[in-house]
């Protein structure tokens, strides 16, 4: 059985498996080493997201996940009084939630690695022009969401992080270290482009590259076909597939 590494987030790890997206380059690079899973779910919050983990997530499971990626945040800090207010988390209750997430993956396995990621920046600018896209005079005329709000949750999940002894990306900081990330990095103020994705992709393969869980590292499920010999070829097997 290979070992598994869950992704469990928003719309942003739910659209990771889209071409050039993050959780993709994560199952190429993981091929027949251990199995990314996607459990994105798009408009979440941690909030939503607590009542998934038994359901998901059951402290019994046979195979628990070796890795888990956490990346909620985006919906949490919609801004009360606006569109999106109903996704609306307090900043202390989501620092919480995420404690909840985390205790209970450590139930599951207590050695399995947790990474917290946090939302990303928010381009208000981008934001605008996409709603007016779709709904033209109609659309927004106040922000559902701005970026220094976002900063704040990433603050309160890096420290969470910090306080708990776990790896964390700082994707609010990171992508803003580039000139022009609004566009470079964001499809519509919020959502990854390729660029993004790349980002997040390698801020993540990075921390897995430091543990045990380089893929590089990790052996293969079965027996590479160069060392099967093809006219005895259950010799390669009975060390990988001993039931053969």
């Amino acid at each position: 059985m290979r070992p598994q590494i869950v992704l469990f987030g928003d719309s942003i790890t739910e659209q990771s498996f889209r071409l050039g997206g993050w959780g993709a380059a994560l199952a190429d690079t993981y091929t027949r080493k251990a199995d990314i899973l996607n459990r994105g779910y798009g408009g979440y919050n941690t909030r939503w997201a607590l009542f998934l983990l038994h359901h998901l997530f059951p402290l019994d499971a046979p195979t628990p996940p070796v890795a888990v990626t956490i990346f909620f945040g985006a919906n949490d800090a919609a801004l009360l009084g606006r569109t999106s207010e109903r996704q609306h988390v307090p900043l202390e209750e989501y620092k919480e939630n995420l404690r909840k997430m985390i205790q209970h993956f450590k139930k599951c396995s207590p050695s399995v690695l947790v990474l917290l990621i946090t939302p990303p920046p928010i381009d208000e600018a981008g934001r605008f022009e996409y709603a007016r896209s779709l709904y033209g005079d109609k659309a927004m005329q106040l922000p559902e969401r701005t970026n220094e709000v976002a900063g704040e949750y990433a603050k309160q999940c890096v420290e969470l992080a910090e306080e708990l002894g776990l790896p964390s990306v700082n994707l609010w900081s990171k992508m803003q270290e580039t000139e022009g990330w609004q566009r470079k990095f964001l499809s519509d103020g919020l959502h990854l482009t390729p660029d993004g994705n790349a980002i997040v992709y390698q801020e993540v393969i990075k921390v897995f590259n430091e543990t045990s869980l380089s893929a590089a590292k990790m052996p293969a499920d079965v027996p590479h076909h160069s060392i099967i010999d093809g006219q005895k070829p259950e010799k390669a097997f009975q060390l990988k597939c001993p039931a053969i």
